[in-house]
């Protein structure tokens, strides 16, 4: 239900703005993370959005670089990436659910979940 795009190659230094659309009516009413996994790590929160208010939440490694935001009328929730570097290289993927505040950056309150997009950043 859960649709992840706007992945690609990029040089050090770039942009990419990452999308999660979904067809769900209700898609408001959840919050949206976005997690990603690199080549032999674990997987690791980005950021994330909250449901209502759009209270936003970043890892340390994203923050002043991603802004996550949502178009609640499109269905559609961004994850725009600056200055991004090698170490961002990864396959994203966003997740949708209604954690509790203490849970906004856990993988495991998340219950739906998208296909993920890959991320390749050049040195």
């Amino acid at each position: 239900q859960l649709q992840a795009s706007g992945g690609g190659l990029v040089q050090a230094g770039g942009s990419l703005r990452l999308s999660c659309a979904t067809s769900t009516r209700t898609f408001s009413s959840v919050s949206v993370g976005w997690f990603r996994r690199a080549p032999g790590k674990e997987r690791e929160f980005v950021a994330a959005i909250r449901r209502g208010g759009g209270n936003q939440y970043y890892a340390d490694s994203a923050k002043s670089r991603f802004i996550v935001s949502r178009d609640n009328p499109k269905n559609t929730v961004y994850l725009q990436m600056n200055s991004l570097k090698p170490e961002d290289t990864a396959v994203y993927y966003c997740a949708a659910g209604n954690p509790i505040l203490s849970s906004m950056m856990t993988s495991s309150a998340y219950y739906y979940w998208g296909q993920g997009t890959q991320v390749t950043v050049s040195s």
